[in-house]
């Protein structure tokens, strides 16, 4: 049944991660035809004209037809990111994490489980969660009185349990971001090479090349080239920096688990003297 609920969730998710890539294709291409491909912006009120001087959107919708791709790719990074970015801040909690750290591992090393375990209904998130569950089995095991081995055995599987199952919901979407990375390069790239094809074919033209043609070959192929680059920078970045935060959040529930075991082998230790 936990299965059928798990696969369930995964189509949900997978569906509506399809439905936000293809309404930013969609809104990609509105910015170019209405936006950018707006008359006002070039020479005789028509986007067949030239673009007027200093009209950044007109050049960029002289890209060519890549460029609602490339602006769909750009607005994909943007969405996922916030989304990400969102998720990422739940999960450390409603308070300082580390403050919240400070004060579990007080609490853990002066042997107020119930105060660390309260401490965790209030901070909420995925870190507290996963923390609460090792101190919850930390009470089950001093109550056992199982050997520091066993504890430690023990209660490092719970953290590793509780981590699990908290890992799939911080780095969902993360793999379409870092597939962009390498999605907005091609797609420049791809841009480029269309954008050069027609500036060789203005010169391969009968007679004296067309100059014009070949600005605007040239122009294409700069710019699907430069919005490509961007997209795929801030890919880069906005990856690594949730990675970065999402390493952050592991690491402060390991320490947690290594604060709880070196506690339960103190409380062995008295119990040996």
């Amino acid at each position: 049944m936990a299965n059928v609920k798990k696969e369930g969730g995964s189509k949900g998710v997978g569906m509506v991660s399809g439905i936000i890539i293809l309404l930013c294709i969609f809104v990609g291409w509105i910015i170019w035809q209405f936006i950018m491909g707006n008359g006002a912006n070039f020479e005789g009120g028509v986007n067949t004209g030239h673009p007027l001087p200093g009209n950044y959107l007109a050049m960029v919708y002289k890209g060519g037809p890549i460029v609602p791709v490339l602006m769909g790719l750009l607005l994909m990074v943007v969405v996922f990111s916030f989304e990400r970015f969102s998720v990422i801040s739940k999960a450390a909690g409603k308070g300082n994490l580390d403050a919240f750290m400070k004060t579990i591992q007080g609490d853990i090393k002066q042997g107020k489980i119930d105060e660390a375990i309260s401490a965790c209904d209030k901070q909420q998130g995925s870190v507290a969660n996963a923390v609460k569950s090792a101190l919850v089995k930390y009470q089950e095991v001093k109550k056992e009185g199982f050997t520091s081995e066993e504890a430690s055995e023990t209660i490092h599987k719970e953290i590793e349990e509780a981590t699990a199952l908290e890992m799939p919901m911080l780095e969902k979407n993360l793999t379409i971001i870092s597939t962009l990375v390498s999605l907005g390069t091609l797609a420049g790239l791809l841009g480029t090479v269309t954008g050069m094809i027609k500036a060789f074919g203005a010169l391969a033209s009968t007679g004296t090349p067309d100059q014009a043609a070949l600005a605007n070959g040239i122009s294409e192929a700069l710019i699907n080239t430069a919005t490509g680059i961007s997209t795929s920078a801030l890919a880069i970045v906005t990856y690594n920096f949730f990675t970065s935060k999402i390493d952050t959040l592991t690491y402060s529930i390991d320490e947690a688990g290594s604060t709880i075991v070196n506690t339960y082998r103190k409380f062995r230790g008295s119990l040996k003297s």
